[in-house]
């Protein structure tokens, strides 16, 4: 047992960490070789642990001696030197700190100490090359943000290097993947070093690196030839090696980068590590356990390559690489800055762009905003406009690299040309031989490596890479945005470089998605404004060719070919990267018809750029995410108004709500400025009662001339009866849906009823959908309906109605005036008994010529009901649904009877019923002259040869009738199709 005081010191330390500290605390703790009791403790309860509980779990779990040597060293390691001398004092008896003992490492020692010769040797020489590549892996300066933020983040999660894992190694195949620059490379590359280290293994394990972007420059070769490429100190003990491969660790690194033919990796697969093969296949017989199935295995690689690996690895475990977390770009934001208040002022001025702060998850972009930003902020200049766009911050960094007047104008359209060519290549490292073959020469380069936009590996001097990808992206796109030379090839045929119009081919795209931000930042370089200032730097011209060029790559925008949501993102996204108003107006002006889906903050920012200038839009379809706007989706509340809160005083997702309420402002007054838009749909949108009071707001102006407007599984709840309150004395506005499985409130209703009984309502359409209201709602409702003289086609779907409410219904329109036409009470769970009062209003009504009462379970009595009404002569209705009504043949025998005493039907659905036997009742009268029968929709009966002849008998003997059996279950169509 543990002394009480040692328990009250560890309590009292960890106390005083933070949450950030504690967790860094807890990731250094795992590292350790743990005792057996904390090793079998579930390590969800230390992680949900605070300072109190972490300190009583480790000593109940661990003896005193190991809590206070991993206390003082976790400290140290974290850099709390304040901490750490309170540690010590208080811990330490005699002020000395050992190192934690791992029981394996004598075994680890002498293991080694009887390895053959050249084998001890050469395992300590790639220790040592091994520690030199993991140095170099890493961005200058951000060492210990990456060791922190990606390494102990992910290396849990890999199995073979967990100390919790048990001890008999099983071949593991491990797949690190996330985006460009986020430390895949350098979390493999730390996995080597701690596979190889003694402290973690009782035996000698080896690690080899295999890079795929050196892979695809190979030719035939063995498998030991190939790992031994770079370790020729081990060549004499590769056979030795290789037997024992439950000791090794294979890292495929840029899996993704592998320039192979479809389908190479998995042909020819082969087994013997000593033959000759292509280096795809040894690659594919690696991954696929064919070649040493007893080794361990981690890949590296982009998304874009997982569909591929999934035909290749074995039971792969997937781990996604993050990098940067939201508190990482945090804290390094502060650490670059020094000054809080300029810090965080940059920080949400990157997260203001969320493609911009999507990005910033890579520690080099981090770098580039932060230096960007600090150096304009040292200058007292505007931050502001630099981050709107990631092609305004690029070009910012690359000019404030180099003086004004430079006249780098040849140095500059060379890196364009490597970008450009490396991109269509899809390769981001480049070789000397790369360099010889576009006459590069590596001098032409200095000037970008002493800038910081290029980075040369420190290993292989030869090679060369752009700090992180999406700046070759830019500078590809500055490849097609310069003035060219007589003398140059305009579009890049010679270096297989595809013009702009290829540069946009969706089929070129899906086979490279790297050049899609090539697209956007190209758009981002036709700003006039950006062309003077690269102007000014470089001596570089733009293309006076590049605007047109682009305006024809979106020219399928025309009035007759409505855009997908994915590729109006993609077109928004451009023009709000342009920056140039009369571009958008040009690119956006044929478009007529637009669905809008709103995932982020970003996305509203972009609409809002250019739909304002879309002045020809008749119909936006509009949905928006949950989490663009949050206020009535966070527990907390604000205790004081916002126009009086400070910076720091507001919490981080009320700035957030802020920023995208006043671009939601801006997106809005597209409905108040646009007379030509008359239809607006809003389905599965989580908004907001600010949102929704600022898109009421612009509905309700008179310039605003909505004719149909649909409002469907939009939450909160409230914002029906705020939309009912903004229509109210609408004159333009004829159709309203309302639908959702929500509760009806009473202001709700109170709104529906004015909007309805106002003097300037011309509303002829309503459907309302999935509400639950009382009977008493329905009540007021009904009797408002006896007022209007306007709606003719009333849709009650899916609500919950039943008899009593349909009854009101139907006394109101037993009145001599009542004007409805169209009358839909599909799924209202109405019975037989309803259909007894229905018949009366089919009797005395003049107006109804449509009725559906699809998925009510009527039965056969119902039909009867129906059918007495029908036969009155009076009664005008032309179409009837009873769809999924539970009829039979005896409910087929009412109907047939009322077809032949000349009754006004003319469409009739009886989909979905068993009513088989019941089709030669039904086709007596389909076959009798009186029948005015011209549609009749039936289920399928393909697989009934007797019926199918009945029924193409009816078809010969009935030319007029259209008989449609594809309707069944869920192939079915929707009833409004055939209603309307």
């Amino acid at each position: 047992m543990t002394s009480p005081q040692l328990e009250w010191t560890l309590q009292t330390l960890l106390e005083q960490l933070n949450e950030d500290e504690l967790k860094s605390f807890k990731s250094l703790l795992w590292a350790l070789p743990l005792e057996d009791v904390l090793q079998k403790t579930p390590w969800s309860e230390v992680e949900e642990a605070d300072g109190k509980k972490l300190a009583e779990i480790l000593v109940n779990t661990s003896s005193e001696n190991w809590i206070r040597n991993a206390t003082v060293n976790i400290l140290e390691e974290m850099n709390l030197t304040e901490l750490c001398k309170m540690a010590k004092a208080e811990m330490m008896e005699d002020g000395q700190v050992q190192e934690i003992d791992n029981p394996e490492l004598g075994d680890a020692e002498e293991d080694l100490e009887l390895a053959k010769p050249g084998e001890k040797e050469g395992w300590r020489n790639s220790m040592e090359k091994q520690s030199l590549v993991w140095k170099n892996t890493f961005w200058q300066g951000d060492i210990d943000n990456f060791h922190d933020a990606v390494t102990l983040r992910n290396q849990r999660f890999i199995p073979f290097l967990n100390p919790r894992t048990p001890g008999k190694l099983t071949p593991y195949t491990v797949v690190l993947h996330g985006p460009a620059g986020v430390g895949k490379t350098t979390l493999a590359k730390k996995c080597m070093l701690d596979w190889t280290d003694c402290n973690l293994s009782p035996t000698v394990r080896y690690a080899f690196y295999l890079s795929c972007k050196e892979l695809s420059r190979m030719g035939p070769c063995s498998f030991a030839e190939l790992i031994s490429k770079d370790w020729p100190e081990l060549q004499d003990d590769i056979p030795s090696i290789l037997a024992q491969a439950q000791r090794i660790l294979f890292v495929v690194d840029g899996l993704d980068e592998l320039k192979v033919p479809p389908g190479a990796l998995i042909q020819d697969i082969c087994g013997d590590w000593e033959k000759k093969k292509p280096v795809p296949v040894l690659l594919g017989s690696l991954l696929k356990r064919k070649m040493l199935p007893q080794a361990a295995l981690l890949v590296t690689t982009r998304p874009r390559a997982l569909r591929d690996l999934q035909l290749l690895a074995q039971q792969p475990i997937y781990v996604r690489v993050e990098g940067f977390l939201e508190e990482d770009r945090r804290a390094y934001f502060l650490r670059h800055f020094g000054d809080e208040d300029q810090a965080m002022r940059a920080f949400e001025l990157m997260r203001s762009n969320a493609a911009l702060f999507q990005l910033g998850s890579a520690p080099a972009v981090c770098w580039i905003v932060c230096t960007t930003l600090k150096l304009q902020m040292e200058k007292g200049e505007d931050p502001i406009p630099t981050c709107l766009t990631r092609t305004g911050l690029f070009l910012r960094f690359l000019c404030s690299r180099f003086p004004q007047g430079a006249q780098l104008r040849g140095a500059l359209r060379t890196l364009s040309l490597l970008a450009a060519q490396g991109l269509w290549a899809q390769m981001s490292v480049f070789h000397r031989e790369d360099l010889e073959r576009l006459g590069v020469q590596e001098s032409d380069l200095r000037l970008f490596l002493d800038g910081d936009i290029l980075r040369q590996d420190r290993v292989s001097k030869g090679c060369y890479s752009f700090i992180h990808l999406s700046f070759q992206q830019f500078f590809a796109a500055l490849f097609y945005a310069l003035e060219k030379e007589e003398e140059e090839d305009r579009d890049g045929h010679a270096w297989d470089i595809g013009d702009v119009q290829k540069l946009f081919s969706g089929e070129e795209r899906l086979k490279n998605p790297d050049l899609i931000q090539v697209g956007h930042f190209l758009f981002g370089l036709a700003n006039e404004k950006r062309a003077k200032e690269l102007e000014a730097t470089f001596g570089c011209r733009m293309s006076p060719d590049v605007k047109q060029e682009l305006l024809q790559c979106k020219a399928h925008l025309h009035a007759n070919k409505p855009l997908s949501v994915t590729d109006l993102k993609e077109v928004l996204g451009c023009l709000y990267e342009s920056q140039e108003e009369e571009l958008a107006k040009v690119v956006v002006a044929p478009l007529r018809e637009i669905s809008i889906h709103l995932t982020n903050t970003s996305e509203v920012m972009h609409c809002s750029f250019s739909l304002k200038h879309c002045q020809d839009l008749q119909k936006l379809s509009l949905q928006v995410a949950k989490g663009v706007f949050l206020e009535n989706y966070m527990d907390f509340e604000l205790d004081i108004e916002f126009e009086r809160c400070t910076y720091l005083t507001i919490p981080n997702w009320a700035r957030q709500d802020l920023r995208s309420l006043r671009l939601w402002t801006d997106f809005c007054s597209l409905f108040s400025s646009n007379s030509n838009l008359k239809f607006l749909e809003v389905k599965q949108s989580f908004l907001s009662d600010s949102s929704v009071r600022i898109l009421c707001d612009h509905v309700t102006r008179s310039t605003c001339h909505l004719q149909k407007v649909e409002i469907k599984n939009v939450t909160p709840d409230t914002a029906y009866r705020d939309f009912c309150l903004a229509f109210i004395g609408k004159k333009t506005l004829t159709h309203l849906t309302l639908a959702g499985h929500i509760e009806w409130e009473r202001t709700m209703m109170l709104m529906l009823c004015d909007l309805l009984r106002n003097h300037k309502c011309n509303l002829q359409y309503l459907r309302l959908g999935g509400h639950c209201a009382t009977p008493e709602q329905w009540t007021e409702f009904f009797y408002v309906l006896k007022a209007n003289q306007s709606l003719k086609h009333l849709r009650l779907s899916a609500n919950v109605l039943l008899d009593e409410g349909a009854k009101l219904l139907y006394k109101t329109m037993t009145r001599p005036k009542h004007f409805l036409q169209m009358l839909s009470l599909e799924n209202c769970r109405l019975t037989e008994a309803s259909c007894k009062d229905l018949a009366a209003v089919l009797v005395v009504s003049k107006k109804l010529t449509h009725l559906c009462l699809a998925k009510n379970p009527i039965g056969d009595t119902g039909v009867k009901f129906l059918c007495e009404g029908l036969s009155y002569p009076d009664c005008k209705l032309q179409t009837l649904v009873l769809q999924q009504c539970s009829i039979t043949k005896l409910g087929c025998r009412y109907l047939s009877e009322a077809l032949q005493e000349a009754c006004s039907l003319t469409n009739l659905d009886l989909s979905i019923n068993q009513i088989a036997r019941g089709l030669w009742i039904l086709c007596q009268a389909l076959e009798n002259p009186n029948c005015n029968l011209k549609h009749l929709r039936l289920k399928t009966y393909e697989t009934n040869l007797e019926i199918k002849k009945l029924l193409e008998e009816v078809k010969e003997k009935n030319p007029k009738l259209t008989i449609d059996c594809n309707a069944s279950g869920a192939t079915a169509p929707p009833c409004c199709d055939f209603f309307c």
